[in-house]
């Protein structure tokens, strides 16, 4: 039987943020803790050398300007010279200082300084070696016990050598500094723990707003399309909150569009189907007539379901975001053509009134489309040879397109009810097979466009009808992104 495959543990976005954080704190005060140690370390051993130098330049001023107290004549052996240098040298912590002549040692300071280095036989044999040269050094030196920092300084007189040894034990001159280093170590441990504490709340207000989103993403179901996230702040994840409700939205006018094109298409076309069926099944098959007339019937139903189907097809299209392809469009020549192809839809008493003399942001086609629908409109509620009019003007940085006729009109009750889908007004004559959807049609092409339908309209006396739509975009898109 194969293995599955083993599941990758999920670490949480607060942890893999958080992780970084208290790494990079935790490299900044390791990187801060070896600097200064570095540079304190750097410093005990230059002050350690200054104070060696300092021993060779006064035993080589006693050397050549001193002499001996016990012949109150200038040195003549390094036995005396070293001898009297280490009855008046004062040692400081850490330090130690011892005399060989001869390769032996002879002298050693006194018996309560810190640091004995005749007691070490490794140090002992390795200045030895060093007080051969006839040159002063100063150099570490390590041996099973301790570290040092020895200065050697060579004397030599007639028929005898020695040298003075003087030491530094860096463990006990570096003591200050371990104890500081682990002072700041326990410091930083506590400030990274604190880095943590805080970092863990900071991060945890910071993703609020995504668990918010997730829980609210989770939630929305077939059924609840009307919860959103909340938005608070100004920052990116307010942003993406934001953006997340406009999918949402669309998201939501998506899902009702397919519910209203299902309800619609099962509204309508149960009718005509049913009208259709009920006639074949009622028709006399050896009657040439009633075939015909049937026939007739059935075609016609046919056309408006087909009518009626291409309409509930536009406004289920009208929610999809390619629905308009707006470009700069010059008004004028719209306004022509749409006059000039409403002619063609009814003997009416067409004029132009008005022509802007602008270009608009919007779709020509889909505008046309809009705006022959109200001129159909127009001709379909007033009575033949009626003046209708149709014209185009800007106002207050809006564009206003329009047909205005003298037909039937609609009553003030009436208005939100055409504007329905498959509304229709009351007066509207019964000869009008109209399925009532022109008007949603227009509605959706001019509030994809970001616009408006206005009616004015008084019962006997006429309609007007026009597209409010803006200018230009929100946005030019003939800007860069980087200058928009």
């Amino acid at each position: 039987m194969p293995m599955s495959p083993p599941v990758p543990r999920r670490t949480s976005l607060r942890a893999r943020i958080m992780l970084p954080m208290i790494l990079l704190a935790a490299l900044a005060l390791v990187l801060a803790g070896v600097v200064s140690a570095s540079i304190q370390h750097n410093a005990i051993i230059s002050g350690i050398d200054d104070q060696l130098e300092g021993t060779r330049d006064e035993l080589r001023v006693l050397a050549t300007q001193g002499v001996d107290p016990s012949t109150g004549q200038p040195f003549t052996t390094p036995s005396a010279l070293l001898r009297s240098y280490l009855a008046r040298s004062a040692v400081v912590d850490a330090a130690g200082e011892m005399a060989i002549v001869d390769g032996k040692v002879a002298w050693v300071s006194s018996s309560d300084v810190p640091v004995r280095p005749e007691n070490d036989a490794q140090l002992v044999e390795e200045v030895k070696v060093l007080a051969e040269d006839d040159e002063s050094v100063i150099r570490t030196l390590a041996t099973d016990s301790a570290r040092y920092r020895a200065l050697v300084v060579p004397v030599q007189f007639p028929g005898s050598t020695g040298a003075l040894v003087t030491v530094y034990d860096l463990g006990l001159a570096e003591a200050g500094l371990r104890q500081t280093m682990l002072v700041y170590s326990l410091t930083g441990l506590i400030t990274l723990l604190l880095v943590a504490l805080a970092s863990w709340r900071v991060v945890g207000t910071v993703l609020r707003p995504i668990e918010e989103l997730r829980r609210t993403t989770e939630a929305i179901g077939e059924r609840d399309l009307a919860t959103r996230v909340p938005v608070t702040g100004h920052d990116e994840l307010a942003r993406l909150s934001s953006t997340v409700n406009l999918m949402l939205d669309r998201v939501q006018r998506a899902v009702e569009g397919q519910r209203n094109l299902l309800d619609d298409v099962g509204h309508e076309l149960r009718t005509p189907i049913t009208v259709v069926r009920g006639h074949l099944e009622l028709v006399d098959a050896s009657d040439p007539d009633d075939v015909a007339q049937t026939r007739d019937l059935a075609l016609d139903e046919l056309d408006r379901m087909g009518v009626l189907v291409n309409d509930l097809l536009m406004l289920a299209k009208s929610t999809e975001s390619d629905f308009v392809n707006p470009t700069w469009t010059d008004l004028a020549v719209l306004t022509d053509q749409v006059a000039e192809k409403a002619r063609a839809l009814g003997p009416r008493a067409w004029r132009l009134e008005s022509v802007a003399d602008a270009e608009a942001w919007l779709d020509p086609l889909r505008i046309t489309q809009a705006w022959l629908q109200l001129a159909a409109n127009a001709v379909k509620y007033s009575a033949e040879g009626s003046p209708v009019s149709i014209g185009s003007r800007l106002h207050r940085g809006e564009v206003h397109l329009w047909v205005a006729d003298e037909g039937i009109g609609i009553a003030p009750e009436e208005l939100h009810r055409v504007r329905e889908r498959f509304g229709r007004a009351r007066n509207a004559p019964d000869q009008q097979h109209g399925a009532g959807l022109g008007l949603s049609i227009v509605e959706s092409i001019v509030g994809a466009h970001g616009g408006r339908l206005d009616i004015e309209s008084e019962a006997g006396a006429g309609s007007t009808f026009t597209l409010v739509l803006p200018l230009g975009p929100a946005v030019d898109p003939t800007t860069r992104d980087d200058e928009a």
